[in-house]
């Protein structure tokens, strides 16, 4: 742990920030006109010993430094926790995200900044953006972590989504309700007749791994889905007996399968993906991954790739973004995004010519991207989450096609501790061999 070092001769104090706007949920507004255009941001150029600035220090930041490190890379996070993983890879600055001092005076000891989660708060990018780059560029972040935001851009750059309802207090849940399951709703729906009865209500901000959300099957569900919503979120249950929260309600998707896509896009434009992921979730986390996803239409992933270059391009993006998207009867359904290295690409660490790790370090240092395609021998990659308890590392460890991957991080329900990737020359003895590492994680 060190504590934040300032540069010898520091950039002038930059212009005052407006104030934002407090939306309903408490939280700083951070809505996003349709209407907005975004400047061409200059590039950054890589020299050797550049220092990457990560907000956050988790798993994804402690990948991020393992990837670019390599590359003559260094790292320097930014975390309230002093115990967090990524310490071990790199110098970690504690401090609070709403401290705006504190923040500055990490980013003037930054080439580039980062981040390795959605929920940092947008202000602390915006505020180390005033002093460095930041890729992605804030906006990106904002959008992301703003369920309401998300929907708008889906459908600005072609993408379909689920019928849903923007909700705000508990009386307009009722007719929220009866419009997704009449005739408006109805019309909105491909087959409409084996869309099932029910929605889920997820809040505008907040939600991540099943935290959130609530699964509504009637009417009569409604007022217990939203005192849950309040107990989520306590903030709002102090605004006295008739609390506002922002939520989606949207109808429940009877999709085919859930995919994910992971694209790249360098600053200067050049863009990429890895191949469709095939994801399994319970209890709202990802359990499985597969790659490449099997199954899918030409036309599907043509529309997958051209959606993300559309939104990379929308936000002048540089770095990696994943979508997360429902298949049904042949059709994509958007469902989210996040604006970093995602879960669903873990697998690209050992089946994929570069990770995708490697991929945004060098997008945000400007390095020209790597190869995205499987590597040579290589058919398919199987990636199995650790989740909550000690798994059985020596077992793992001992098949012949795993690779075992600790975040070191303490066992508690729920929480992500590690992963393991199995490669196979086919989809078959891929598959075979997460099995068996699912067999031996009890699942």
């Amino acid at each position: 742990m060190s504590t934040p070092e300032e540069l010898p001769e520091p950039k002038p104090e930059p212009k005052p920030e407006p104030k934002p706007e407090i939306s309903s949920d408490g939280s700083p507004d951070q809505t996003v006109r349709d209407d907005i255009t975004f400047e061409q941001r200059p590039p950054t150029e890589y020299k050797p010993g550049m220092v990457v600035g990560v907000l956050g220090a988790g798993q994804l930041g402690q990948m991020l430094a393992l990837a670019g490190l390599p590359l003559g890379v260094r790292f320097r996070f930014f975390d309230p926790e002093p115990k967090s993983v990524a310490r071990h890879v790199g110098e970690l600055v504690v401090g609070e995200f709403h401290d705006r001092a504190a923040v500055e005076a990490f980013a003037k000891g930054c080439d580039v900044v980062t981040y390795e989660f959605e929920n940092v708060l947008v202000d602390a990018a915006h505020w180390a953006d005033l002093h460095t780059l930041v890729h992605p560029a804030p906006i990106a972040l904002a959008v992301g972590q703003d369920r309401a935001q998300e929907k708008k851009w889906f459908e600005r750059v072609g993408l379909a989504v689920p019928p849903y309802a923007l909700v705000e207090h508990e009386s307009q849940l009722r007719e929220a309700f009866a419009s997704l399951h009449g005739a408006l709703g109805e019309a909105k729906l491909a087959g409409s007749s084996a869309w099932p009865q029910g929605v889920v209500i997820k809040t505008c901000k907040g939600g991540y791994d099943g935290k959130g959300q609530v699964v509504v099957r009637s009417e009569a569900e409604l007022p217990r889905a939203w005192q849950a919503l309040c107990e989520q979120l306590p903030h709002a249950s102090r605004m006295g007996s008739n609390p506002i929260i922002r939520c989606i309600m949207e109808r429940l998707v009877p999709f085919d399968s859930e995919v994910s896509i992971i694209s790249v896009r360098a600053q200067d434009g050049e863009f990429d993906t890895y191949p469709i992921t095939h994801n399994v979730h319970k209890g709202g986390i990802l359990r499985r991954s597969s790659a490449p996803a099997e199954g899918l239409t030409p036309e599907v992933e043509a529309g997958a790739i051209a959606a993300a270059r559309e939104l990379t391009a929308c936000f002048g993006y540089a770095g990696v973004l994943a979508i997360e998207l429902f298949v049904v009867r042949g059709m994509l359904l958007a469902n989210e995004f996040a604006p970093r290295v995602h879960n669903s690409g873990h697998w690209t660490q050992d089946g994929a010519i570069t990770s995708q790790f490697e991929n945004h370090v060098r997008a945000i240092c400007g390095l020209p991207l790597g190869p995205t395609a499987l590597r040579p021998g290589i058919g398919a990659c199987d990636m199995v989450n650790l989740i909550g308890g000690h798994p059985p590392v020596a077992a793992i460890a001992c098949l012949p096609a795993a690779r075992v991957h600790m975040y070191g991080k303490e066992p508690r329900a729920g929480r992500k501790l590690g992963h393991v990737n199995c490669v196979g020359p086919s989809h078959k003895i891929a598959k075979f061999q997460a099995d068996r590492v699912a067999a031996l994680l009890g699942d």
